[in-house]
């Protein structure tokens, strides 16, 4: 392998994990992951669960895994898309998270639209909003999550070497 091709394939490695997620999400988005097809094996694991709980009860049980599911498809979809720009840079950077977040809102987008052409299927604003807000959540969490690894880093070098403030 070239010079070149060993850069370029350095570079899009990083993005290996968000493509196949996106991928997931896609086939998520098919027929057989619609509600009428995952009550038929999440409804049964609930009643097991919750032997006493009524239908309704269950029913809503249903809904909120489902949606769930939205929140975390683009929660670990945003930072593996994080995690694609950055490359083999470190640490969290804004403009990273704002291009993270919007590539994350229009795919949710464009996922919605399809689920218009799928039989069984159908399209929702508010489920791309609850996309984005998974989305959003995640590069909350990883700047405070880098937020305090570098605090933490910090006082640890002062540990060992401590500067003078005034």
């Amino acid at each position: 392998m070239g010079a070149a091709t060993q850069r370029l394939a350095r570079r899009l490695w990083p993005w290996v994990p968000a493509i196949v997620w996106a991928l997931v999400i896609s086939v998520a988005s098919t027929e057989p992951f619609a509600s009428s097809h995952t009550s038929r094996i999440i409804l049964p694991v609930l009643h097991w669960l919750f032997p006493a709980a009524s239908s309704d009860t269950l029913d809503l049980l249903h809904g909120f895994i489902r949606k769930s599911a939205h929140f975390m498809e683009y929660f670990l979809f945003s930072y593996l898309l994080l995690r694609g720009m950055r490359g083999e840079r470190r640490g969290w950077q804004l403009r990273w998270a704002i291009a993270a977040l919007a590539i994350a809102a229009g795919y949710s987008v464009l996922d919605e639209t399809h689920q218009i052409f799928v039989p069984g299927r159908q399209a929702s604003p508010w489920d791309s909003l609850l996309d984005t807000i998974g989305a959003a959540t995640a590069q909350v969490v990883l700047w405070l999550w880098f937020r305090f690894r570098a605090r933490k880093s910090i006082d640890v070098v002062e540990d060992v070497a401590p500067v003078a403030r005034e």
